[in-house]
């Protein structure tokens, strides 16, 4: 039984080792590397490229939301530092890299 097992093995090279080589079995782990960088490495970098754009875009007046979930105006900037006034004359300075984004339709009143 065992017999036809080892028969039914892998064809040999010369010297009894395996037909193909390293690089027969290195060739499953390159793809698998090129689709975790075009599915997950590249779309993130793509994102966070997008990210600091925006944030570089800030200007007075934007309505944002904070990475904490508050909504404000932004009345002053600095290189690192954002001014919120999230509600009448409430002010809250955070940091620059803790805005998550615009607060989308809003319309000025």
């Amino acid at each position: 039984m065992f017999d036809l097992a080892y028969a039914m093995g892998a064809p040999s090279g010369q010297g009894g080792e395996p037909a193909g080589g390293a690089f027969g079995a290195l060739i499953p782990l390159v793809i698998i590397v090129f689709i975790f960088y075009f599915l997950l490495i590249r779309p993130q970098q793509k994102r966070q490229k997008q990210h600091r754009q925006f944030l570089n875009n800030l200007k007075r007046g934007d309505m944002v939301v904070t990475v904490g979930g508050l909504h404000g105006k932004i009345t002053g900037l600095t290189d690192t530092v954002v001014t919120l006034e999230i509600a009448d004359n409430l002010r809250v300075k955070v940091s620059r890299s803790y805005i998550a984004g615009s607060v989308p339709g809003h319309k000025e009143s």
